[in-house]
């Protein structure tokens, strides 16, 4: 049974702040609100209980769906949305612009296996890049493998959107441990 898809808006402060330019003003400057933009992360893998997976897109209009399923324990899946600001679209194109992965290329990466697989799709104006490597345990597995500096900043990336994503999530819906269920706030 899947849980139903509840829908807020965060409201977003756009008002113009003054900055000293530095490399991270660069950057931000150089990526507008209005530039094509999508970003898709899925994680999962098959197993004893199924499909599991965890995945999260942000679309260009500002709708964030995530989708969480387990069958850990008879879980049902996870699935909220939520509309976010033109403000934190800016943000998320500069953090991936600074992070240099649309530099980057899967080619020497590990590729999916029985332990599992990671996509990572993004349009970011007229680039399109997508990847797709095995699940990373750990900082090990990047330093041990073909293309340690690229796999590194997709492993650091995907850290910092998944920490933007949860609090995210977690900022517009609460935790109910009675029903163990996400509620809207």
């Amino acid at each position: 049974m899947a849980a139903s898809s509840e829908s807020t808006t965060a409201a977003a402060s756009d008002a113009p702040t003054t900055a000293p330019t530095t490399a991270s003003t660069a950057v931000s400057a150089s990526v507008s609100a209005s530039d094509d933009f999508y970003l898709r992360y899925y994680v999962g893998h098959v197993g004893k209980f199924g499909h599991e997976f965890l995945e999260f897109e942000f679309r260009p209009d500002g709708k964030l769906r995530y989708a969480n399923n387990s069958n850990y324990k008879n879980d049902s899946m996870i699935r909220k949305e939520v509309h976010v600001g033109p403000a934190l679209m800016k943000e998320l194109k500069r953090i991936i612009m600074e992070s240099s992965i649309m530099k980057e290329d899967d080619a020497e990466w590990p590729m999916p296996n029985v332990v599992g697989r990671q996509e990572l799709e993004i349009v970011l104006g007229n680039e399109h890049i997508s990847f797709t490597t095995s699940k990373i345990g750990s900082l090990i597995d990047v330093n041990e493998s073909k293309d340690p500096e690229g796999l590194k900043v997709f492993y650091y990336l995907i850290q910092d959107i998944k920490c933007l994503v949860f609090s995210l999530i977690s900022l517009h819906f609460k935790w109910d441990i009675h029903f163990e269920k996400i509620k809207p706030i």
